[in-house]
């Protein structure tokens, strides 16, 4: 009786311990077109989104970082997505989503193909403004004056930036390399007011793929930058960042071993000893043209004890990519 006792009490301390469950999701939802992601999550029969929301909502995660959402202005797309989790009795009343870098269109030619207004002469490769952009959805409250958003920071201006061309022959050229942003969606660093864990800080990005390119290698090196900056901002190269209790989460597009990308970026961060890898070796997304690839990320700071973490099982009605998620406590 005693040791059944003491049984039911660790079990009633364990259910009863603090944690947080963060998750990171490209969802792949984005339309051919302004507005169309909103109409399709309000028809409610949609497959493909039927198919996201049963993802997420299997995934239970208080906080649910997402890639590949359209961004409209008002939120509305975000609201509506909101609103169908919660009649699956997933509540997020706490949401963010800055103006992506995607389809914000240049009156230059960025991608050098000497044609202007295409989508890959705006800031970060888009059809139209905010096509397959970054949102977040959380639980807690969204600390929102403090939220750092580095989607504005020039590409030249991160040390040691791999720019492509060379010293001498800027690509495509001068002008396009000074206007020219790092993010091909966004980098944001969300700080978010868990009731007793306290202040935990969301470090979030999506990377541009690193193909698609010439021998220039514009997106391959662009792909590599997105990926060091995090290590820049951790080294206190853009302000001091939060000493503790952060999550590096979101879509690299770059597997530490395969593919055509600069690998070595996603293996420095890694092995950086501020960062705890609870999913080594997982592949995340299973493309046609490559097989099985991890490509997407969810880092906890060396501070946090790692309760739990998984990747959700293949779904290709939803998207190709799989959800991953950590369980984190003190």
């Amino acid at each position: 009786m005693i040791a059944l006792l003491l049984c039911l009490l660790c079990g009633a301390a364990t259910a009863s311990a603090e944690t947080v469950r963060i998750a990171t999701y490209n969802t792949e939802l984005a339309r051919k077109g302004p507005g169309l992601l909103l109409r399709d999550v309000l028809k409610g029969n949609d497959p493909q989104v039927t198919a996201v929301v049963d993802v997420m909502v299997a995934s239970r995660a208080d906080i649910l970082v997402l890639q590949g959402v359209d961004y409209d202005l008002e939120g509305r797309a975000l609201d509506a997505l909101a609103a169908r989790l919660k009649l699956d009795g997933l509540n997020y009343p706490y949401r963010f989503a800055g103006p992506p870098n995607a389809g914000l269109m240049t009156d230059l030619d960025l991608d050098g193909d000497d044609r202007f207004g295409g989508p890959g002469d705006a800031q970060g490769f888009g059809r139209f403004f905010g096509r397959g952009a970054m949102a977040v959805l959380s639980r807690f409250p969204i600390l929102q004056s403090e939220v750092q958003d580095f989607s504005t920071l020039l590409w030249r201006d991160l040390p040691e930036a791999l720019l492509p061309g060379t010293k001498e022959n800027p690509f495509p050229a001068p002008d396009a390399l000074a206007i020219q942003r790092l993010s091909s969606n966004g980098h944001w660093v969300l700080p978010i007011a868990h009731p007793t864990l306290g202040p935990v800080h969301i470090l979030t990005y999506h990377a541009a793929p690193p193909v698609f390119d010439g021998p220039e290698d514009r997106n391959g090196r662009r792909n590599h930058d997105e990926t060091m900056f995090w290590l820049h901002y951790l080294d206190g190269h853009f302000g001091p960042p939060p000493k503790a209790r952060f999550v590096l989460v979101g879509d690299a597009n770059l597997d530490p071993n395969k593919g055509d990308g600069r690998s070595i970026a996603i293996r420095r961060v890694l092995r950086d000893p501020r960062l705890q890898d609870p999913l080594p070796g997982q592949a995340t997304v299973n493309w046609p043209q490559t097989g099985p690839m991890r490509v997407d990320y969810a880092l906890p700071s060396a501070d946090w004890t790692i309760m739990d973490a998984g990747i959700t099982a293949p779904n290709p009605d939803a998207s190709r990519h799989q959800l991953v998620w950590v369980e984190l406590g003190n």
